[in-house]
């Protein structure tokens, strides 16, 4: 290697890495300070921190108002989870696997609520529960997250089906395996990865939703909705000591997350070892 060879190797990776340290400072620099506003003694942020305390999380913590809020969030998410994963699974069947009449187009409506702006979306859910004479809620805010998350796990999952080998379900099926015992020994194992990254995806996006929960929640509220209402009206602390509360939960689990699919994977490596 030549020495301007070198030299040039040497500008792109320093260039690399300041880029890499902008993008980051870009990214989390705001939640830093979303951290620091929730523990500075004071009302309003002022930079450099005066004095730094917990009374605001202490609030935080002990609000009920708080408790009910996160409460609502949670169960949202969780339903959205659990059925985007269930409906979505045998969708991504069809979406990527099986070849029959009317798959295109099936494959085209089934990602069209992924294209429609959030706000339209749920206005447009929220005059449609109202002819229907459904009273706004948290349930109804659930189905609103539904049509909006299960296209984007169909679609995570069925990049999985697309590398599937059919050939394994073939072959278990030759010695004897029934459908059953095939679905449940065979392609969730292989589909798992999949799986579990839709589920994550599915969580996030939920508990992280505010277009959708701002139009048809109603009188219930989520944690996005009640830091935007008090952004709007009566700041306190405890917005950024919630905001900073709610990116550490996400945050840890997608490490618990990670964990967990590090340890599947190093099961199933010694089981076939």
């Amino acid at each position: 290697m030549t020495p301007l060879s070198q030299r040039s190797e040497k500008r792109v990776g320093a260039f690399v890495w300041t880029w890499t340290v902008l993008v980051l400072l870009l990214v989390y620099l705001p939640i830093v300070c979303g951290a620091l506003a929730g523990l500075s003694k004071g009302r309003y942020f002022l930079f450099p921190v005066r004095a730094f305390s917990l009374e605001w999380w202490s609030r935080t913590f002990a609000s009920i108002e708080i408790t009910t809020i996160v409460q609502t969030s949670l169960a949202i998410a969780a339903i959205v989870t659990l059925v985007s994963v269930v409906v979505a699974f045998f969708g991504a069947l069809a979406f990527a696997r099986y070849d029959w009449k009317g798959r295109r187009l099936y494959q085209k409506l089934v990602l069209l609520p992924i294209f429609f702006p959030q706000p339209v979306l749920g206005l447009a859910l929220l005059l449609w529960f109202n002819a229907l004479g459904i009273q706004p809620s948290w349930h109804t805010a659930a189905i609103a997250h539904l049509i909006w998350i299960i296209p984007v796990v169909t679609l995570v999952i069925a990049i999985k089906v697309y590398s599937f080998d059919q050939s394994v379900e073939e072959a278990a099926a030759d010695l004897g395996a029934s459908r059953l015992f095939v679905l449940r020994e065979v392609t969730l194992p292989i589909l798992w990865p999949g799986i579990w990254s839709g589920a994550l995806f599915a969580f996030l996006l939920s508990w992280g939703n505010f277009p959708l929960s701002l139009y048809t929640a109603g009188a219930d509220s989520t944690v996005p909705k009640w830091l935007y209402s008090k952004m709007v009206a009566g700041y306190t602390p405890m917005v950024p000591a919630l905001g900073t509360m709610s990116t550490l939960t996400a945050a840890a689990f997608l490490l618990l997350a990670g964990l967990v699919a590090m340890a599947v994977r190093r099961r199933t490596e010694r089981l076939n070892s």
